[in-house]
């Protein structure tokens, strides 16, 4: 498509922007399809295509197209415009069975006649021998219709009509004295195509039947049952084809319209504009709204909650506090410590090498989302989809709500494999607690040592044996490795408790942005984008239809 309307756009003069909207109104209906209802966008996608093919087409040629009833003298107008009887004239139905064309001019109007699908037996080129050579240019790029008669009894026919009627560039109305008033052609022609009367004339053929002093009321009330139908503005022009009446002014009238070159861009810009505005009554022109990171605020507190989130969080920062208190604290007490449960073992962990086994672990134990949580979870998710759809149209709020809830059967089991996939770096402890244990562990030897010097300094006194014992001051030195291990050991890892904490609460907010990022990731999957994708669709839509509206 894009290809047709960029060939169809250099054919066109300077300054032109159909082919932009027709590219445009293309680009509103892709991007509807799946939104709205497909009765909606197939008739804006007929357009398109109809559009598209026609800009491709010789733009040097303009198609006048000649409807109306049996008996109505479309044929004798075609006759009389032509200047030659190439239509066969009657009043018994049907008369006309197939489109006959006459074209002015003969560069590219071939191509031009087989996309309006006119049997080569049916085409007439004007400039051919059958041209005096008396006759002016001034039809020169006409291509004129003589259609079926659209209240013919062959379904064919009235088909034919109907289908060449939107493929013409200007059309001529044929009415008669005594159908002008017909409903069959007010009704399924004239009221339906009043959005196109820029491009619409309106002939009364057969003035010649009616007496003089009744013409003008005549014209006058064919007047009036036009400007009922939303046509006025259109000209009305009473002729009588086989005397000749009004035959010039409605010949100048086409001239000026094949002159000017405009009835084909004028036609397709109608046809645009009201495809588009057929779009409009169902899809709205509101400014598409956007997501922004404030609207996802409770739709993230919600899916974090129900994803266990919190409890996991907590459970890394006691964990990570118990096993730096362990690592840092006087050995003997942290000996003591292990028979006290492990938080992640609360969750039934095992203590595995990697924080992503740990993880695993934890979120497989964790019980699964209860009742409060899911419908938190489905009320912010609606709560959001309500709050963006607030100014659109039914259509594209139903879209919205549609896509916001789609992927909510698969949440659950989705956030529960991407919590268990973070790697929270449990296992990891930090370098300096292994430096503090190191020390936690001279000390406490060197308090051994002091301990045991003295039980041996004991010992000797029992037996008698006189053994001299350093002294530093009036402390001996066994006395003094003994306490000074102790409280040195104690008053370290009293010391460090402050320094634990503060790493347990770093790991555990480290762990939670792990955690969030993983949980925004499956949300923003399964719920977020498929919004996003439903919002830009509508504002590529309204776009477009903002620009085929011109």
């Amino acid at each position: 498509m894009t290809s047709l309307l960029e060939g169809a756009k250099k054919r066109l003069t300077r300054g032109s922007d159909i082919a932009d909207r027709v590219r445009a109104l293309d680009d509103a209906v892709t991007a509807a399809r799946g939104h709205l209802d497909d009765a909606v966008l197939d008739p804006a996608a007929e357009v398109v295509t109809r559009a598209s093919d026609r800009l491709r087409l010789s733009a040097d040629h303009t198609v006048v197209a000649l409807a109306g009833a049996t008996g109505s003298g479309k044929s004798s107008t075609f006759n009389a415009l032509v200047g030659l009887d190439l239509a066969s004239v009657g009043v018994r139905r049907p008369t006309t069975s197939w489109a006959t064309a006459c074209t002015w001019g003969s560069s590219g109007s071939e191509e031009l006649l087989e996309w309006l699908g006119i049997p080569p037996r049916h085409q007439v080129r004007r400039d051919s021998m059958l041209d005096t050579g008396r006759e002016g240019k001034d039809l020169e790029g006409l291509v004129l219709l003589d259609l079926p008669d659209h209240d013919s009894t062959e379904v064919s026919h009235h088909l034919e009509v109907e289908r060449l009627v939107k493929l013409a560039d200007l059309l001529v109305w044929v009415l008669d004295p005594q159908k002008y008033a017909d409903a069959a052609v007010h009704d399924r022609f004239l009221r339906p195509l009043a959005a196109h009367k820029g491009v619409m004339l309106v002939v009364l053929n057969h003035i010649d039947e009616v007496a003089e002093d009744r013409r003008a009321g005549m014209v006058a009330d064919a007047r009036r049952l036009l400007d009922a139908d939303g046509l006025s503005g259109v000209p009305l022009i009473p002729i009588s084809a086989l005397e000749g009446i009004g035959v010039d002014e409605l010949r100048h009238a086409i001239v000026a319209r094949v002159t000017e070159k405009a009835a084909t861009k004028a036609r397709l810009s109608l046809s645009v504009t009201e495809a588009a505005d057929r779009i409009v009554a169902v899809s709205g022109l509101e400014k598409a709204p956007r997501m922004s990171d404030n609207d996802q605020t409770e739709l993230r507190a919600a899916v974090a909650d129900a994803a266990g989130v919190p409890i996991v969080v907590d459970a890394v920062r006691k964990a990570s506090l118990l096993r730096a208190r362990r690592a840092t604290g006087w050995p003997v007490t942290s000996w003591l410590s292990r028979f006290r449960p492990d938080p992640l073992k609360r969750l039934h962990l095992d203590n595995q090498t990697t924080g992503r086994d740990l993880v695993r672990q934890a979120r497989s134990s964790l019980p699964a989302a209860d009742q409060v949580q899911t419908a938190r979870v489905d009320s912010a998710v609606r709560g959001l989809a309500d709050r963006l759809s607030e100014h659109l149209t039914r259509p594209w709020a139903t879209a919205l709500r549609r896509a916001s809830v789609a992927g909510l059967p698969e949440l659950e089991d989705r956030l529960d494999r991407a919590v268990g996939s973070t790697d929270l770096g449990v296992a990891r402890v930090p370098f300096w607690t292994r430096l503090v244990r190191g020390l936690q562990w001279v000390l406490l030897l060197t308090a051994l040592a002091g301990g045991l010097w003295l039980v041996a300094l004991a010992a000797t006194d029992f037996l008698k044996i006189d053994v001299a014992s350093p002294s530093v001051g009036p402390v001996a030195v066994p006395t003094l490795l003994l306490g000074g291990g102790v409280l040195l050991g104690i008053a370290l890892a009293l010391l460090c408790r402050a320094l634990v904490a503060r790493s347990a609460r770093r790991k555990a907010r480290r762990a939670e942005r792990k955690l969030l990022f993983a949980v925004d990731e499956v949300t923003g999957e399964l719920v977020v984008n498929p919004m996003i994708r439903v919002l830009d669709a509508y504002r590529t839509t309204t776009d477009g239809l903002r620009s085929a509206r011109g």
